[in-house]
């Protein structure tokens, strides 16, 4: 093959650090879901999220099958998806370390009637009933259908500014002149 770097690290395979690097240069939305459990409530980021069918609603994203939070995905009947704008970076930020402080400051999140947990100062979420888990390599995609969803009014007739990652990096959006 003319060109093509040969990339295995491994027998058979593309090598981890090149993937990874080349799908880190891809920007995504930063989401979190957050769920009740028997043991309180439980949260984690989401850079995966997508649409997947408009009729029916269905959403859908990943999680690493090494998460403290799968054994209680793997319990929930419905969820939250907070898609976070770019004033939350210290919501971002929080949920990036240790599950035991996710939820340690109350004042930051409620309980809705149906039992999730939503953090405080959210515009947009949706509440999803996982329908689907599907074992794929050392994730779980999680295929769900949408229940709710939630738009706060716009400021000044704009929605809020999407929080971005992208290379290892919070960034923030801004129009490309054309």
């Amino acid at each position: 093959m003319s060109g093509i770097p040969n990339n295995t690290g491994r027998e058979g395979g593309l090598d981890t650090s090149a993937y990874r690097a080349t799908l880190r240069r891809h920007p995504a939305g930063v989401a979190i879901i957050t769920l009740a459990s028997p043991s309180g409530p439980v949260g984690f980021t989401a850079t995966s999220l997508a649409s997947l069918s408009l009729d029916p609603p269905l959403v859908s994203f990943n999680i690493t099958n090494t998460s403290s939070s799968i054994a209680a995905l793997r319990q929930a009947d419905s969820l939250l998806i907070h898609l976070l704008a770019e004033h939350q970076l210290a919501v971002a930020q929080r949920f990036s370390r240790s599950a035991e402080l996710r939820f340690a400051d109350t004042a930051l999140w409620t309980t809705l009637d149906t039992g999730e947990p939503l953090l405080h100062g959210t515009a947009t979420w949706l509440r999803v009933e996982p329908r689907q888990l599907i074992d794929a390599g050392d994730s779980t995609l999680v295929i769900g259908l949408v229940s709710d969803a939630h738009c706060a009014p716009e400021q000044d007739g704009k929605p809020p500014a999407p929080l971005i990652y992208h290379n290892g990096t919070y960034l923030h959006t801004r129009p490309v002149p054309q």
